[in-house]
């Protein structure tokens, strides 16, 4: 099955994280706009430059050199301390929102994050819209950006996120290979250290493009098991999962912004049955239930409107939660003024651990509670098998019918 990856690398964490930081505690300069640096004491020698501004770049400074030697490219220069636990603390925040669209994630590092949408994407939405939706809330919540590779496995979702910078989204698919990576010098390649590229510059490889269209055999004979690597990687091979961490999330959500304005209230539900399934299967694959649950509306004049509600009990019943959820839609919906709906959302809160459900059950012996679970858990076994989109439920919009709409 074809997978959809995200490779999220916050632009200048460092720096960006300060200056965020500074800004939110009431300072008037962004230090993103003036010559500066994150780094150490720089009365020692020792101290070196951990991240730095734009326009610190263009004075040559680089990360890792010593500060006296920034100082020396560029006096006016300003050096201020790096603090670990405010990088933690927008570090995590930018997981929560990555929680929202997504269970399957893997934190690369501080400020780099895999993220597997494969199972997260409604049938006819795109994932490049997806990106962009996480891009711009990281943005407007928290203040600074990212770039985002997006491609079918880590490999190349990692080479796209460091192509042209800053707050960029890039595409690396198969098709894609020859014209965006294979022309970039072998050392962009991933896996190829210093020590490997005075060693392929000598055999001739000086692009990655060069390591790919050499034979398999005679760069493993030269280079081992890494020379199997680096020539799967030059070729956009990597089979390897996004390794989730066991963190359990706080919420989980979904929205969709429609191909074109929707004014009817129908077709708004069977949008909302889409996001109802796919929202409830993240619930049970995470063995959480959901107390309260949130319906939010974009019109097409951009105002945003919310509802929510508690539900009497915890659960993971796709049934259970779109029901409600109608009735939180049909309630903003009669609200609006302006009926053309452009993006429909839906997140389910206040999680709780399941053994709730099992001891409920066992309590008070309700056989629709029993029934809707089994009948979850056979379409989960289902989709998981075959794939999200191998059954679903009637009435549930296909995206897909409003863009054969819309063209």
């Amino acid at each position: 099955m074809e997978r959809f990856i995200l490779h999220v690398d916050v632009n200048n964490a460092f720096l960006s994280w300060t200056a965020v930081d500074r800004l939110n505690k009431g300072e008037k300069v962004d230090i993103r706009t003036i010559p500066a640096v994150i780094g150490g004491d720089e009365a020692e020698r020792r101290g070196i430059v951990l991240a730095k501004s734009f326009i610190a770049k263009q004075f040559g400074i680089k990360t890792g050199e010593p500060l006296y030697m920034a100082r020396k490219k560029c006096p006016q220069i300003q050096v201020f301390p790096s603090n670990y636990t405010i990088y933690k603390r927008y570090s995590n925040q930018m997981i929560e929102i990555f929680k929202k669209y997504t269970d399957q994630i893997e934190q690369v590092s501080i400020d780099e994050c895999s993220l597997d949408l494969t199972h997260f994407i409604l049938k006819g939405e795109k994932i490049e819209e997806k990106a962009k939706s996480i891009s711009t809330e990281i943005k407007e919540k928290l203040g600074f950006t990212v770039n985002i590779g997006i491609a079918h496995n880590k490999l190349l979702a990692k080479m796209a996120s460091d192509f042209e910078k800053p707050d960029k989204i890039h595409t690396l698919y198969e098709n894609e290979i020859p014209v965006k990576m294979w022309p970039l010098p072998i050392s962009d390649l991933i896996m190829v250290g210093r020590k490997t590229i005075p060693k392929l510059q000598k055999i001739g490889i000086k692009t990655i493009g060069d390591l790919a269209n050499r034979g398999e055999q005679d760069i493993i004979k030269r280079f081992g098991k890494l020379g199997k690597t680096i020539w799967e990687y030059a070729n956009g091979i990597d089979n390897s999962p996004v390794q989730v961490n066991n963190d359990k999330p706080k919420g989980i959500g979904n929205s969709v912004t429609l191909p074109q304005d929707v004014s009817d209230i129908a077709k708004l539900n069977e949008v909302l049955l889409a996001l109802c399934e796919q929202v409830s299967f993240r619930l049970r694959k995470q063995n959480m239930l959901a107390n309260v649950v949130n319906v939010q509306i974009k019109t097409s004049t951009f105002d945003v409107y919310t509802h929510q509600k508690k539900m009497e009990e915890g659960t993971d019943s796709t049934k259970y939660i779109y029901n409600e959820a109608k009735e939180l839609l049909c309630s903003l919906y009669n609200s609006l003024s302006n009926k053309k709906v452009r993006l429909l959302g839906l997140r389910v809160d206040n999680l709780t651990d399941e053994a709730e459900m099992q001891i409920s059950l066992f309590i008070d012996k309700n056989v629709d509670k029993e029934t809707q679970r089994k009948v979850d858990n056979v379409v989960d076994k289902i989709k998981e098998k075959y794939g999200y989109d191998a059954i679903t439920r009637a009435g549930k919009m296909n995206i897909n019918k409003l863009i054969k709409l819309r063209d």
